[in-house]
């Protein structure tokens, strides 16, 4: 099978993917008991080249419900009724998924609440505790 170029340097070769195809599911007439138009692609994530250790993460992250009892990826398509369609389809849904695991997650910048924030929540506070003081207080009086 063709290897999948990701980037520059990343590289998923051929020896690394396995696909099989199998029958879709849903409306399809008299073929779609006849014809294996889904493709399941899985994809050997130990064999892919290129990856530095934060980017497997990242990937092994992504792909956690994809992966399968070996540690495989596993990508389904049948999009459309074509097989060979539905294969180049799942090698995109790949490049796309390892395109996610290259790009570092953005570094979360530490913010503080504005003053008027502040105030407000001290007002919804206050105006909470006075309703409960009130119902605690005709609470009370019924007994």
């Amino acid at each position: 099978m063709e290897p999948i170029a990701v980037a520059d340097g990343v590289l998923v070769p051929g020896s690394a993917l396995s696909f099989r195809a199998v029958r879709a599911s849903g409306p399809g007439g008299q073929n779609v008991n006849k014809v294996a138009s889904k493709v399941e692609l899985r994809v050997d994530l130990a064999l892919v080249q290129g990856l530095t250790p934060s980017a497997q993460a990242r990937l092994r992250t992504l792909a956690g419900p994809r992966l399968d009892a070996e540690g495989r990826l596993l990508v389904t398509s049948q999009r459309t009724r074509d097989q060979h369609r539905n294969l180049e389809d799942a090698r995109e849904k790949v490049r796309q998924i390892l395109g996610r695991a290259l790009r570092p997650p953005r570094p979360r910048r530490a913010t503080a609440p504005s003053a008027s924030a502040r105030e407000e929540r001290l007002r919804e506070k206050k105006s909470r505790a006075a309703r409960k003081r009130a119902r605690a207080a005709s609470k009370r009086e019924e007994d």
